[in-house]
């Protein structure tokens, strides 16, 4: 399946179904879209920003690494569009790195040079979300791709039960 396991990176492209329970799509969204509320929840988070370089929105993102790993970092472009399909209402998150020679590489930092994402979040006919997330990123350096893969495979459901729970304490911060 050379989509699903390119040959070249050896790690694996994923795709998440899940749900959050009482977290309605709209809040899940903005707790989602929201960079300075993510500090504040998410411990991997060690520098995160958005910036207007030749007029389009870039966001800065290192993340921290356990050691002895180096830390990585993420410069990329971010949209959401809130859409109307046969009366549903789906919110849809786009993103993808993006080289832009305003942030330059920072010596120490390996930087993610192949990443992109989808996200699509809507209700679950109850209070909360229904969510499907399309995956992939190259961390690059030398870290084996059978850890890379047991790290986003681990990952994600964690990622999920932080953000459930970020969007229980959101309303409460803002």
């Amino acid at each position: 399946l050379p989509i699903l396991f390119p040959q070249q990176s050896g790690l694996y492209e994923y795709k998440i179904f899940g749900g959050l329970a009482d977290c309605p799509p709209k809040l899940c969204v903005d707790v989602y879209m929201d960079l300075d509320f993510r500090k504040q929840w998410d411990q991997y988070v060690k520098e995160l920003y958005e910036k207007t370089y030749d007029g389009e929105k870039v966001i800065y993102w290192e993340v921290k690494y356990p050691f002895p790993l180096s830390n990585r970092d993420y410069v990329y472009i971010r949209e959401c569009r809130e859409m109307d399909v046969d009366g549903r209402k789906i919110w849809v998150v786009l993103a993808q790195s993006v080289s832009v020679p305003q942030c330059p590489e920072r010596p120490g930092i390996i930087r993610v040079k192949s990443y992109k994402q989808s996200l699509a979040i809507e209700s679950d006919g109850k209070t909360g979300s229904k969510v499907y997330m399309y995956y992939f990123d190259n961390p690059g350096g030398m870290i084996p791709s059978w850890l890379v893969n047991w790290a986003a495979k681990s990952g994600v459901p964690t990622f999920l039960k932080d953000m459930q729970k970020a969007c229980g304490n959101y309303s409460k911060s803002t």
